[in-house]
């Protein structure tokens, strides 16, 4: 049970930023071997290719638009990734564990991503790109915080994690109906605008 919340914990955060939680639990590993962390995690060519895939990420997912096209590359590979963890922290256990660690790990993934990615959607409504900045460095903070605590405290650390995912499900939905009425607003206004340029290019 220790590392299914171990799982759902890092499930979360790689649907928000994978390859950071990969290099803490790498890192992790490598500082403090902890016996819950598999090796393969903390061995140098992952940790290398992670590091550079984070510093691509790292400034990718602050650039508006941009950051909405990298989550559409990422919608597969942040559940993988997720799902590989949770696979990988169940160990030598039975075949059954390593499948309820996948999905677990996969499937809190997916629900994480798609708040991110509604999110950063709804945030890229604004021109500026201060939101964007400033929403991924909180993101990655969340990130880091989360899976370090996770490795001592993981039934706190889920618990944290559901309450998150919850929170930005709902933040989601009401976002998504927020733009959907601005929309509709937009699309009314540039009805009634074309109505009332009709007469005078009739009249001209």
């Amino acid at each position: 049970m220790e590392s299914l919340a171990l799982t759902f914990s890092s499930g979360w955060a790689s649907g928000v930023n994978a390859y950071l939680v990969v290099l803490v639990l790498g890192i992790a590993d490598r500082v403090s071997d902890f016996a819950q962390i598999p090796d393969e995690l903390g061995s140098w060519e992952v940790l290398t290719v992670a590091a550079l895939m984070y510093a691509f990420e790292f400034v990718a997912d602050k650039v508006p638009y941009v950051d909405s096209a990298w989550d559409v590359i990422s919608t597969v590979i942040r559940p993988l990734v997720g799902g590989t963890i949770g696979v990988l922290l169940a160990g030598d256990s039975t075949e059954i564990s390593g499948l309820l660690g996948g999905s677990v790990g996969g499937a809190s993934a997916l629900a994480s991503h798609a708040v991110k990615a509604g999110s950063r959607l709804a945030v890229n409504t604004s021109p500026e790109p201060a939101s964007n900045i400033a929403l991924s460095i909180g993101e990655d903070v969340v990130v880091l915080a989360l899976v370090w605590f996770a490795i001592e405290h993981p039934y706190i650390a889920a618990a944290i994690a559901g309450v998150l995912l919850l929170v930005g499900l709902v933040v989601l939905y009401f976002a998504i109906r927020l733009i959907r009425s601005g929309w509709r607003r937009f699309k009314a206004w540039r009805q009634r605008r074309r109505a009332r340029e009709r007469p005078r290019s009739a009249a001209g």
